[in-house]
């Protein structure tokens, strides 16, 4: 009839049908795999920041172990800022602070590889120190402002999208970035000034092998 037909119309639009649920398939989603994901999160970022550190001091000596120094700086400062923000470490996020520790630590090798360069041809600490930060700037400044750049368009990219994942991801890598900038030129280069005014900038077997301190010089054979 025209009533039953009204009621059928008014139950359907309400979404009250009276039609009895079947339960197929019931299945619980706790919250313990987000905190072991997040969990395996830290502790791969712990181990790649230590397995850093260590070729860090075992490669480059004195330079590196500074720069292990300046890298733990850059680690919790970048961790006061995603506090500050705040940032949800996300697993995203965790990946692009991770990857941002490899963007400091390419900073510091630009660096401690042209003041190998300059110790090996016979100049002082200070002055290969100053060599080496003043001539690798340009290759830090070039690759590390083309990667904010990056970080802006997948920041835009995600927002435009909604995705949340890609905006994470961009948010960490950019305050990553930024704070490696700050960490190698000032940190690390203050460390290394402070370090020449000390008995330690006198050894160069201590930033560079010994045999390979100055390029053309006599072995003991007097070859």
């Amino acid at each position: 009839t025209v009533e039953e037909a009204r009621t059928l119309a008014i139950q359907l639009e309400s979404g009250r049908l009276d039609v009895p649920l079947e339960l197929i398939q019931e299945s619980d989603i706790d919250a313990v795999l987000g905190a072991d994901s997040l969990r395996a999160s830290l502790m791969a970022g712990l181990v790649g920041l230590a397995l850093v550190l260590l070729f860090m001091v075992v490669y480059y000596r004195m330079a590196g172990l500074l720069a292990a120094f300046s890298l733990l700086t850059y680690a919790v400062l970048v961790l006061a800022i995603f506090k500050m923000l705040p940032v949800t470490l996300t697993l995203s996020g965790m990946a692009g602070f991770i990857l941002s520790i490899g963007m400091a630590v390419d900073a510091n090798v630009l660096i401690f590889e042209r003041m190998k360069e300059e110790l090996r041809s016979g100049r002082t600490l200070k002055s290969a120190m100053d060599v080496g930060f003043n001539r690798a700037w340009t290759s830090i400044r070039d690759s590390n402002v083309s990667t904010l750049i990056t970080c802006g368009i997948l920041f835009w990219f995600g927002s435009r999208m909604g995705t949340t994942l890609v905006m994470g991801f961009a948010l960490a890598l950019f305050v990553g970035v930024s704070i490696s900038m700050f960490t190698a030129i000032v940190t690390t280069r203050n460390l290394l000034q402070f370090t020449a005014t000390t008995p330690f900038g006198k050894k160069k077997q201590l930033f560079t092998p010994e045999s390979l301190k100055i390029s053309g010089e006599p072995d003991s054979g007097g070859n």
